[in-house]
Order: structure tokens, then sequence, then C-alpha cells
């Protein structure tokens, strides 16, 4: 029960809401915790985006980081850049593989992660939190309806194993 309320406190430090249900049996407590992500949602070439207001953070899924391999070099686009959405708009390279990122949605750029560029191991180890790329001010919202939610994703993804 202990390693079940410390692991739930790590997924929140990290971005992640937990819900949490207490069942009570034989005078003997149970923690039944289930992890669901925030409104994320993905693009077929495995960015994500995650939006709040007229502001996304966009990053890579865990997939395709696991894909690329260990991130050595990571370039990503400067504030003021404005993008169309599915335009290449940085890199991420491994020791092993390239590949290009591309903006989810459209808009301007208000922050790049710069820790990520020092740092870029950062999207291997915590992709949806401190590995996030950049962060845009959408110039049309209606594009989001055409992401995937995390759920589909997990679909899309086992649909392309097959």
């Amino acid at each position: 029960m202990v390693f079940l309320t410390r692991f739930a406190r790590l997924l929140q430090q990290s971005g992640v809401t937990v819900n949490t249900l207490k069942y009570t049996a034989n005078f003997r407590q149970f923690h039944v915790t289930s992890a669901v992500h925030k409104d994320r949602l993905f693009t077929e070439k495995h960015e994500w985006v995650e939006v709040s207001g007229q502001t996304g953070v966009v990053g890579i899924s865990q997939y395709a980081q696991e894909a690329l391999g260990d991130v050595v070099f990571a370039q990503l686009p400067d504030p003021g850049t404005t993008l169309k959405q599915n335009d290449e708009c940085g890199a991420l390279e491994s020791v092993k593989a390239a590949s290009e990122v591309y903006s989810p949605v459209s808009g301007q750029v208000t922050e790049k992660n710069s820790a990520v560029e020092e740092s870029p191991a950062l999207v291997n180890t915590n992709c949806y939190d401190k590995g996030w790329l950049f962060k845009v001010n959408l110039s049309n919202p209606a594009e989001l309806k055409g992401l995937m939610n995390e759920k589909q994703y997990k679909e899309f993804l086992l649909a392309a194993e097959h």
C-alpha cells in the first residue's frame, strides 16, 4: 500500500492525473490507482499537444522517443516562428537515428524548452513533462478535432504493428 501511495505521488508530480479509489475488505485497505493523462492529443507522426486556453505544449510520444533511442541533439523552433499544422519545425537526433519534429497545430511559437536543447536526454527520461519541446499560441483551434486522444493513439499504434 505504501508503494502505491508513493507511486501515485510520483505520477502526480510528473503531471499525470491520478484517481484513487479506496476499498476496505476484511479490515485491510486496498488502493486501486489508475493513471489518466491530461487532455493530450496525438498525431500520426507521434507528436503530442496538450492545450490550456489558447496555448499548446508540444512534444513527442513515448513510442517515438523509444523508437529514436538515446536523444543526443535537439533543434527546436525559436519563439516568434509562425507554424502551420504539420510543418517541419525542428529535429531530434539519437545515436541510431534522426527525426524531424512536426507541429501538430498551427500558431506562433511562444517558448522553446531550452533545457531540452542543453540536455536532450530529457526527451527520453520524461517526454510528457520535462521533455516537452515548445509552446505555441494556437491560431486554429479547430485543428484539434483532427488529432487522436490517448485511447485512439494507442489503437493507432496497435493497428500499425499488424
